[in-house]
């Protein structure tokens, strides 16, 4: 992805690093990239090539799921 395209995605939502998501999610950042890697989460990569994640595809994902941390982490098959 372009340095423009990520500016443009930015621009338009805010973009969540693991440690947000794995807040949210009260999972360790290596679990995040896992979901990610697995599809179950889309990441944009940084011309860094660190991982961030759509604020509002992790909202939807954390909705779609039980409203208890505990089963969130074991849905998604989390540690």
């Amino acid at each position: 992805m372009s340095q423009a395209s990520l500016s443009r995605i930015a621009a338009q939502e805010r973009l969540l690093t693991p440690a947000e998501v794995a807040s949210l999610f009260r999972v360790d950042p290596k679990t995040v990239t896992r979901w990610a890697k697995a599809g179950k989460l889309t990441s944009i990569r940084t011309l860094g090539g660190h991982r961030r994640y759509k604020e509002s595809e992790v909202k939807a994902l954390l909705k779609s799921i039980s409203p208890s941390a505990s089963d969130n982490n074991q849905r998604l098959g989390g540690n």
